[in-house]
């Protein structure tokens, strides 16, 4: 029996990178009978040897001619669309002013719903595209009326922590092809298609417009004044008492244990970030544990006020930690039922119900 909903709506705009997990939706999306379109977004060109070298996805001419091969190889259109002023000005400038400020943020959930969502669907709109996919792993479910984010089949690949911004109304327009798969099993399906080069291709964790890894550099190549607001400064202890001189507060983030530059005679780790005095407080692992964090929630959402008062609710404050369950929740706290590690403002603190995102918001 036909889908009614593929006969009137089949028609998918697909964000690719070059990479394997965009190239395998392209297949699992023409096989389920949609008609594809590709997209690549060229947002920040690098040509350093050390991003080449890598074969990074979102960073190299080479990965958006990649795509639009693939595309080519595949029977259907691509399209290639300079989002860089765009880019530079919502994620990267953000990025920027987050670490100038003595926060650690995390470009992707902006760029997520910014740019891979908010664009997307625009361009969606003028290309006649009813819906839009990516290659994240991750899959959308129905509850009680309302469409909510679901963590993907593979946990170990899980990208719901990225892509907490979403909203229902872009949900309803999204499709996850990839959200019932497990990375090994994409790499077979990639074999089976005479991909073999692309299933073996090496991964990259590294945020994309940072080719080398090394943002301080990026800091400092992209701040006009930055050799006058990074200056070395005191590191104290939580008393306020002086332990010694750090570099300039940018050049660390909370939780950082090496690279420190001084000795104490016990590990030490960076427990707080004063950008105002240029102080950086220093502490052990017993003072890197906390149960309670703030943070500024997104715009309400129709079922907020129903998810506050959910029960088993749990939060993830990092992309690789462990989902810690909450005792106490409201509109901009969470208290959490056991003590968690590093909490760093600036990054996400995302809320779970079972395997629904269910909310989020950023830590300050």
């Amino acid at each position: 029996m036909v889908n009614d909903q593929m006969v009137n709506k089949h028609r998918v705009l697909l964000g690719m990178s070059g990479g394997i997990d965009s190239t395998v939706s392209a297949m699992l999306l023409l096989e389920q009978g949609y008609e594809v379109v590709g997209v690549t977004f060229r947002t920040y060109d690098s040509i350093k040897e050390s991003c080449l070298a890598k074969e990074k996805g979102c960073c190299t001419i080479d990965s958006i001619m990649e795509a639009k091969h693939n595309a080519e190889r595949m029977g259907f259109e691509h399209h290639i669309v300079d989002f860089r002023e765009t880019f530079r000005r919502c994620v990267i400038q953000n990025f920027i002013d987050e670490y100038m400020a003595g926060r650690t943020p995390n470009p992707c959930v902006l760029c997520n719903s910014t740019i891979k969502w908010g664009e997307m669907l625009h361009l969606a709109d003028e290309m006649g595209c009813d819906y839009i996919a990516t290659g994240h792993y991750a899959r959308i479910a129905e509850r009680d009326g309302h469409l909510f984010l679901r963590t993907a089949a593979d946990t170990r690949k899980d990208q719901t922590y990225f892509l907490w911004r979403l909203t229902e109304e872009q949900l309803k327009r999204t499709i996850f092809p990839l959200g019932d798969y497990t990375k090994d099993q994409v790499r077979e399906i990639a074999r089976a298609h005479g991909y073999e080069k692309l299933a073996t291709k090496r991964e990259s964790q590294e945020i994309c417009f940072i080719p080398d890894d090394d943002y301080r550099a990026f800091l400092r190549a992209n701040v006009p004044d930055y050799e006058e607001r990074v200056r070395p400064g005191e590191y104290v202890d939580a008393q306020g008492k002086v332990l010694g001189t750090h570099q300039g507060f940018v050049n660390y983030t909370i939780g950082q244990r090496k690279g420190l530059g001084i000795a104490l005679g016990h590990p030490a780790y960076i427990t707080h970030i004063d950008p105002a005095t240029n102080r950086i407080t220093l502490g052990t692992n017993d003072d890197m544990y906390a149960t309670e964090l703030h943070f500024i929630p997104t715009a309400k959402r129709s079922y907020s006020e129903t998810v506050l008062q959910r029960s088993g609710l749990t939060a993830k404050i990092r992309y690789r930690s462990v989902a810690v369950p909450i005792k106490e929740i409201n509109e901009s706290r969470v208290l959490f039922a056991t003590p968690v590690w590093g909490i760093t403002p600036g990054q996400s603190v995302v809320l779970y119900s079972d395997d629904l995102v269910v909310g989020g918001g950023i830590i300050v």
